[in-house]
């Protein structure tokens, strides 16, 4: 009986892993232009900002954004996210037009000199999406998952450019005070899978879920929604993994942000086996020798 059991079991995961496979879309449209995340990509994180929490990720003037994605993309980026907003707890609080400053002047060279990249806006701001959207970004990256902006969903759909949708509770500034769940991994499903429906229903195809690493978790909570990430298939759509240098990683190894590539490299693999679509990264040709490694091993979902 027990041996039955055993073959049932390993039937029914093998038949949700096949179903799974069939409605978990690994592509996004960007201006016409199908992207295949069934290998997974790296994205580069740019912030022009002068207080993220990295401090090697600021960059403040157009020529060092140009010659860091440079080396992003010769490290082997496909895509690359411009923030001029640092979400970290206790940063400055940036005004729209700043934040507009900051990243309109970067656009458009970024696009006229890498056209292969694809470039995202990290913001929470419409306003913000909008303009870049104008200057040439094709993905709208948002932390708050729309719930900073009541128009964010709205300019999305109008726009039709490919939408990260990322778990948060309140603002960066209020975050870490809200990492109450009565249970992490179904509460965080379902706050996004109450979203995806309002995005569909607006007509929005393109969607990547981020689960929100570091954003109203605690550590134990980031570790627990690494172990179980794959559980986001059921949503339908890619996942990105951003876990890059966070706090999770230092505190528990109690050393810098600046020492933490080790960690984030292992983790970012984790994230792999556990069927990450995307790595959002300081660091891009470890993550792209990571992918590479992990694909040679013949794991890939």
């Amino acid at each position: 009986m027990h041996h039955k059991c055993m073959l049932t079991a390993a039937r029914n995961r093998f038949i949700y892993k096949f179903y799974m496979a069939q409605v978990n879309k690994k592509t996004i449209n960007v201006r016409g232009q199908l992207i295949d995340l069934s290998t997974p990509l790296v994205m580069g994180i740019v912030n022009i900002t002068p207080d993220s929490f990295y401090k090697e990720s600021r960059m403040e003037s157009r020529e060092a954004v140009i010659e860091r994605v440079g080396w992003m993309q010769e490290d082997g980026a496909s895509l690359i996210d411009i923030g001029g907003y640092s979400t970290r707890p206790g940063a400055a609080e940036v005004t729209v037009t700043e934040e507009i400053e900051r990243i309109e002047s970067i656009i458009e060279p970024l696009n006229k000199f890498f056209p292969e990249l694809f470039i995202s806006i990290d913001t929470f701001r419409s306003a913000v999406a909008r303009k870049a959207v104008e200057k040439g970004a094709q993905i709208i990256n948002d932390v708050s998952g729309g719930d900073l902006d009541v128009e964010m969903f709205d300019l999305v759909a109008k726009l039709g450019v490919p939408y990260i949708l990322m778990h948060m509770r309140g603002t960066p500034a209020t975050m870490n005070e809200l990492t109450h769940y009565d249970q992490l991994i179904p509460d965080v499903i379902k706050a996004l899978k109450l979203k995806i429906e309002v995005l569909r229903s607006k007509g929005v195809a393109d969607l990547i879920i981020d689960p929100g690493y570091g954003f109203s978790k605690t550590a134990a909570q980031n570790f627990e929604l690494i172990r179980h990430m794959s559980e986001f298939d059921q949503l339908g759509y890619p996942v990105l993994a951003g876990i890059s240098r966070k706090a999770t990683i230092y505190k528990t190894l109690s050393i810098s942000a600046a020492e933490a590539l080790n960690g984030t490299t292992v983790l970012n693999t984790l994230l792999l086996e556990q069927g990450a679509s995307i790595l959002r990264v300081h660091d891009v040709k470890p993550a792209v020798e990571a992918v590479k490694l992990w694909m040679a091993t013949g794991r890939m979902n």
